[in-house]
């Protein structure tokens, strides 16, 4: 490790005469070592866990969701093809064609991504701020495996510059990047991220081939329709299609139980977000009208039960890793409730109303992202008045 260390100190650019060099050179360095400099006076506050501790945590927490995202991807595809149809079988090639179509959204959205960074970094005379990491590991998650590679680099342009960058960088922005990524793709090229035929990799001139989430099809007939296709048991192990990393339930709570042990991620807003999903849940079982061959389909996912919805989308993915971002998340702990109930809430509320889009996770993050800073100064308020009223029955 000291060799390494020695042979960076050897390669080092100079500051002044190449700048753009130094500022890329520098966020390699500290992503591999310590930073080499030590606070000169007193602080108030000391913690072991800086910025890239973090980060790393994060990845961590994600990295089963890309294992099987890769064997997923791969199953489905050979399955299609008729080749390898049970679970057990081909898994090395299952994995390895999973893994071809993994690695490319991954080096274009890193390339492209801190591309940007190292840019805006050079531009302001800033150090690399990491914060794009893990918005880039998980934008691939998020999407479909044969994604064009050239919207993947346009989505992340946008996500970066105008939902990042513009807001002043690292922990500044007040929207989720990853989600920003996916929204925009979702809106100028819907086609490529919706519908029936894009989740499956590889098959789309296959003929009798459909790749229909549980979601779309509970959308157009209810439960019954889901378990015609899938059974409960496929779709709590994730050997269903979808979004490269939103499928497999186990992995994903497991990745939420180290967030929440490490600390990085706030189980409030977890917890929170699961109470409002099934209290809205509950109201459309409530609502729900008696289900027959001529029922609406609206009506009939309205009559799925409530605790089936976290078998089927992307909402266990959505709770552990994009509610929980703690640069667009509320911060008080009151907030962090409100916060995650009122996501929970109205993502039930679009996922079963609206005709369009049987998903409503990403919107509603989104929505409660812009009024996080509302919750929280009317949280703030509340306790200062309440402190008042306290020191003027004291006096």
């Amino acid at each position: 490790m000291k060799g390494l260390l020695n042979f960076f100190h050897k390669i080092e650019p100079d500051k002044e005469k190449s700048p753009f060099l130094h500022t890329v050179f520098d966020g390699f360095f500290t992503f591999l070592f310590v930073p080499n400099h030590v606070t000169a006076k007193g602080v108030h506050v000391r913690d072991r866990m800086d910025l890239k501790r973090l980060m790393i945590f994060v990845v961590l927490a994600m990295m089963g969701c890309y294992v099987f995202g890769a064997y997923n991807i791969g199953h489905h595809h050979f399955a299609a093809l008729g080749e390898y149809t049970q679970l057990g079988e081909g898994i090395g090639p299952k994995l390895w064609y999973g893994l071809l179509k993994i690695l490319p959204i991954l080096i274009v959205t890193m390339a492209v991504g801190l591309g940007i960074e190292f840019y805006y970094a050079s531009r302001k005379g800033h150090g690399i701020e990491e914060g794009f990491i893990v918005s880039g590991m998980l934008i691939p998650l998020i999407m479909p495996p044969d994604l064009p590679l050239w919207m993947l680099g346009l989505a992340v342009v946008f996500a970066v510059i105008l939902g990042k960058e513009a807001f002043g960088g690292t922990g500044m922005n007040i929207l989720n990047v990853a989600l920003l990524t996916r929204v925009f793709v979702f809106f100028a090229y819907p086609t490529y991220i919706s519908g029936d035929e894009v989740w499956i990799s590889g098959v789309a001139g296959v003929d009798g081939v459909t790749g229909a989430t549980p979601l779309a099809l509970a959308a157009k007939g209810g439960w019954e329709a889901v378990t015609q296709v899938y059974s409960a048991s496929d779709m709590w192990w994730g050997f269903i299609p979808g979004s490269i990393g939103e499928t497999s339930k186990p992995l994903i709570i497991l990745g939420a139980l180290f967030l929440i042990f490490t600390r990085v991620a706030s189980w409030r807003i977890m917890i929170s977000m699961v109470l409002g999903a099934a209290f809205v849940g509950m109201l459309m079982n409530g609502f729900a009208p008696e289900i027959t061959a001529d029922t609406a389909g609206v009506f009939k996912f309205m009559a799925v039960p409530w605790y089936y919805q976290f078998y089927m989308g992307s909402f266990l993915f959505a709770m552990a890793f994009m509610a929980t971002d703690p640069v667009t998340a509320s911060g008080t702990n009151k907030g962090k409730w409100i916060y995650g109930f009122l996501i929970g809430s109205i993502g039930m509320v679009i996922r079963i109303i609206n005709p369009a889009y049987p998903e409503g996770w990403m919107l509603a993050i989104l929505l409660l992202n812009v009024f996080a800073p509302t919750i929280d100064h009317f949280v703030v308020e509340g306790n200062m008045k309440r402190r008042a009223k306290r020191a003027e029955a004291i006096a």
